[in-house]
């Protein structure tokens, strides 16, 4: 982005809204990139946006036209990143990736055993109600035997019936 140049150098709001810009879009790859869960997808989105920041600052160090004698002088003008702490940004992004990478596999793996476990004790769970409806219907099935057979004259003396 260029900025208009003003007497005392570059306009503020200009350079304030591209800062803003800047702050949003990193807060958004910030959030992105904690949110991350598993999605291969996201992980390139977030590569891609990455390099567009990336590319977006080196085309903001890289020296533009300088202003005239009215703009601001050399020691007024931030240089940009040097080469070595490009590479040491590069490498804690490496070690940022390699560390969500680990944490994601290991998220993977205990959802995996999470949900072994939990169909182990479906399974578990499921064999124990078919064992209690078999021995319900047995029950059953023996009661239903004994009443079956079981006939009493109508004129016999019960315990109900009172003495």
């Amino acid at each position: 982005m260029r900025f208009s140049v003003v007497e005392a150098g570059y306009d503020r709001r200009q350079v304030d809204a591209c800062l803003d810009e800047l702050d949003l879009r990193l807060r958004r790859l910030a959030a992105r990139a904690e949110g991350v869960a598993g999605a291969g997808r996201e992980w390139d989105r977030i590569r891609l946006d990455a390099g567009h920041l990336c590319d977006y600052l080196r085309r903001r160090a890289a020296p533009a036209d300088r202003p005239g004698p009215a703009g601001p002088s050399d020691a007024d003008v931030p240089a940009g990143p040097s080469a070595a702490e490009r590479e040491a940004a590069e490498r804690e992004a490496a070690d940022l990736v390699a560390r969500a990478r680990a944490e994601l596999d290991a998220a993977r793996e205990e959802a995996r055993l999470v949900r072994e476990e939990a169909y182990a004790e479906a399974l578990r769970a499921r064999r124990e109600f078919e064992a209690a409806l078999l021995a319900r219907r047995r029950r059953e099935a023996r009661v239903d035997e004994i009443l079956s057979g079981a006939r009493v004259p109508a004129d016999t003396p019960t315990a109900a019936a009172g003495r």
